[in-house]
């Protein structure tokens, strides 16, 4: 039975990882992924050291947008408020760094070229960031 409910959950995140999470409200597939990675203070400075090699030239230290490298008007989001447009739980976070936020976005994934653990370390140090709200 365990066998089968991890061939499932494998199963939830390969789809979820192979879709983009840029529809409005997010990615049902995506936010069934649960984060493997505790949220402790080791996991958040982690996330906050690969936020800023990975993410702060867009996103900007502070993670509140428009960091100095950003595409021209890209508009990257302010990541600390309560606003997730492609979805707020930590899988549908996860899945747009891997994959990107969609083919209207000039947010690029991150699969391949950031391990998971990183990437999951980052969604711990986002949510020490801002409000947490139900369903993050």
């Amino acid at each position: 039975m365990q066998l089968i409910s991890g061939i499932i959950t494998l199963a939830v995140m390969l789809l979820a990882l192979t879709a983009y999470a840029h529809n409005p409200g997010g990615n049902a597939a995506a936010r069934a992924i649960k984060n493997p990675v505790a949220s402790t203070p080791a996991s958040i400075t982690a996330g906050a050291a690969a936020f800023k090699k990975y993410c702060a030239f867009c996103h900007n230290a502070d993670a509140k947008g428009n960091g100095p490298l950003a595409p021209k008007d890209s508009n990257p989001p302010d990541l600390t408020d309560a606003t997730w447009v492609h979805g707020s739980s930590d899988g549908e976070i996860f899945t747009v760094i891997v994959n990107g936020a969609g083919p209207s976005s000039k947010m690029v994934g991150f699969k391949g070229k950031m391990p998971d653990q990183d990437v999951w370390h980052i969604v711990n140090y986002l949510r020490s960031l801002g409000p947490n709200p139900a369903g993050r």
